[in-house]
């Protein structure tokens, strides 16, 4: 058992993906908190927290004499990676396992997270709905691999060029109310908090292509958001001692596929519910579809036969992620948690935005290329 776990292992499609040049990543999450912080309090967080459980946390990447990568176990040295700067502004993230602030003996709750079926993924599959679900599987499926090839979106005000991943960002933020998002999605039958919130970036877009835009655009002019869906069984939280079984069957690092998610540009912006339907209309057929497990597939097959895999951001306009986060309030180090923003480093796209829902509240990080939306705050005002 032990020769299993200290074994190097390979990386995965998603990993391999992440090393190529348009997408080299860097997360950046920020933890906004009540209190100063207790850096040794921190400290022994962090270090009897899940992370350090975790291989993909306590590895390094290294190539073997073939040039492959592979993950090789280390021993973690939390004094090199926790780097305190003693500034006005705050100190540093991110632990994954924080107490409830109304009950420290409680794990925080997290709902709807993932792929786990629920309300109508689990709806009865009757002759009807599968005959939905292969067509709308077949006609995403079609399209994604269009995407991947050489169909892209129209060159619009808020489109990115070649290069686009290495020019100078600025970042801006948007808040919502989820109370408020719960009004919203009562109006409309069947809706969720995903419609709305993605409703609410349609007409957003809508109307910052008005008031950007040098010529009228043909109404119904299609943009292309990007989203990664989790693909595994299990969401959310596991047991770590059973993922650490070598037999249970389970694999370590990401497993996501990717949705093709279309946004329509309506002159004006002016009927947000009429936004909030058609995105539900929208999210319904994906949902019926099987494009996540098939794009990550052709992804898979991408990888093996050395082909790029980035074709499908470089011809879509922007990313989108949702994480559902804690709906209490919750702590880290005794101390209470105001607010939890994440943003990355840029894809090939102009805009990348991420939402984090905490206690109550949202937060849209708006990541864009300066050179191309100079003026952010403008766009986020567009979504609120």
């Amino acid at each position: 058992m032990a020769e299993s776990v200290d074994r190097d292992q390979p990386l995965t499609p998603a990993g391999r993906l992440f090393l190529q040049p348009q997408m080299n990543q860097i997360i950046s999450a920020a933890i906004t908190v009540e209190f100063p912080i207790d850096i040794d309090s921190f400290r022994a967080q962090v270090q009897s927290s899940i992370m350090f459980k975790h291989p993909r946390f306590c590895s390094l990447m290294v190539h073997d004499s073939a040039g492959r990568e592979h993950w090789r176990r280390t021993a973690v040295d939390i004094d090199r990676d926790l780097i305190v700067h003693r500034h006005p502004l705050a100190d540093d993230p991110s632990s994954p396992i924080y107490p409830r602030s109304d009950d420290p003996a409680r794990l925080p709750s997290i709902g709807g997270v993932g792929a786990a079926a629920t309300g109508q993924g689990r709806r009865r599959m009757n002759l009807w709905t599968i005959v939905l679900a292969v067509w709308y599987t077949l006609l995403y499926v079609v399209e994604f691999i269009l995407r991947s090839a050489w169909r892209r979106d129209r060159t619009t005000a808020v489109s990115g060029g070649a290069g686009v991943e290495l020019w100078p960002r600025k970042l801006t933020t948007a808040r919502f109310r989820l109370d408020d998002m719960k009004v919203v999605k009562g109006a409309v039958a069947n809706a969720t908090i995903n419609d709305v919130l993605f409703g609410v970036l349609t007409c957003g877009m809508s109307r910052y292509l008005d008031m950007r835009s040098s010529k009228a655009l043909p109404e119904g002019l299609r943009l292309t958001g990007l989203a990664m869906v989790n693909l595994r069984p299990r969401s959310g939280l596991q047991d770590i001692s059973k993922l650490m079984d070598g037999d249970s069957g389970t694999r370590w690092g990401n497993k996501f596929g990717m949705l093709l998610l279309p946004v329509y540009y309506h002159r004006g912006g002016s009927d947000p519910i009429q936004f909030v339907k058609r995105s539900e209309a929208m999210i319904d057929s994906k949902k019926l579809s099987l494009e996540g497990p098939f794009s990550y597939s052709i992804g898979n097959l991408l990888m093996l036969l050395a082909f790029s895999t980035t074709g499908s951001f470089c011809n879509t306009t922007f990313t989108i992620s949702n994480v559902v986060g804690p709906t209490e309030r919750i702590l880290i180090a005794s101390n209470p948690v105001k607010r939890i923003r994440v943003t990355s480093s840029s894809l090939p796209h102009a805009i990348t935005m991420h939402m984090v829902s905490y206690a109550g509240m949202v937060d849209l990080q708006i990541l864009v290329a300066k050179d191309i939306i100079p003026d952010p705050k403008t766009l986020a005002k567009c979504f609120c």
